[in-house]
């Protein structure tokens, strides 16, 4: 699988990690008492307004208003830290939550298999919707940047809500996590390191037999 991201010169990088052959299960107990910690520590400390002002910036580059119930995933994964009620889900998508609550980047985490070829990333179309939970909800696309089936064009994810054909199953063996930061800067580094951290908790905490990074 390639990255096609066509949203380089817009300043928008994608930092990607494909792992095989995971397995969706409870996330082993060390690392729970890993993620709680960092949840502690959130409850008292926000992210540096330098971060959410980049993050939010970076959302806005196609004309999308990150704000209110369009706010970043990584702001969203704050708050429920502050309320008390930050989700533990699995270990797939905990490592997902971690990393994200850890650097204040959003992060996509995705069923692999819904890709085709390759990852493609543009800015969503006027009009373009896609349910993003259970209850049938949508969230509109247009202008946000999405990361799409390479083969087919179909937006399965984006920095705020990840669509529900793109979200990870009880039976996914493989998935694609996809951080999205602005291409200079502090934080295109930062992305460049959590990448090799979410492939490094893949094998570990997610058993994946494979799994390769790309940044572009």
């Amino acid at each position: 699988m390639e990255l096609n991201n066509t949203l380089q010169d817009r300043g928008v990088l994608a930092a990607v990690a494909i792992a095989h052959g995971v397995s969706v299960e409870q996330s082993s107990a060390s690392f729970q008492a890993q993620v709680a910690e960092l949840v502690e520590q959130r409850k008292d400390q926000e992210f540096p307004a330098a971060i959410k002002d980049a993050v939010r910036n970076l959302l806005k580059t196609g004309g999308f208003k990150p704000s209110g119930r369009n706010k970043p995933a990584s702001e969203y994964l704050a708050q429920a830290a502050r309320e008390g009620r930050f989700p533990f889900i699995n270990n797939l998508v905990d490592i997902n939550n971690f990393l994200s609550l850890g650097s204040g980047l959003p992060i996509s985490l995705l069923d692999a298999d819904q890709f085709g070829s390759s990852v493609l990333l543009r800015f969503g179309n006027e009009g373009e919707r896609y349910v993003f939970n259970s209850a049938g909800q949508e969230i509109d696309l247009n202008g946000l940047i999405c990361a799409c089936c390479g083969d087919t064009d179909k937006p399965l994810g984006n920095a705020v809500k990840d669509s529900m054909d793109g979200k990870i199953k009880e039976m996914t063996k493989s998935v694609v996590a996809i951080i999205y930061a602005p291409a200079t800067g502090d934080l295109s580094q930062v992305a460049k390191t959590q990448i090799e951290e979410f492939a490094e908790l893949l094998r570990s905490e997610g058993h994946a037999t494979d799994v390769k990074t790309l940044v572009g």
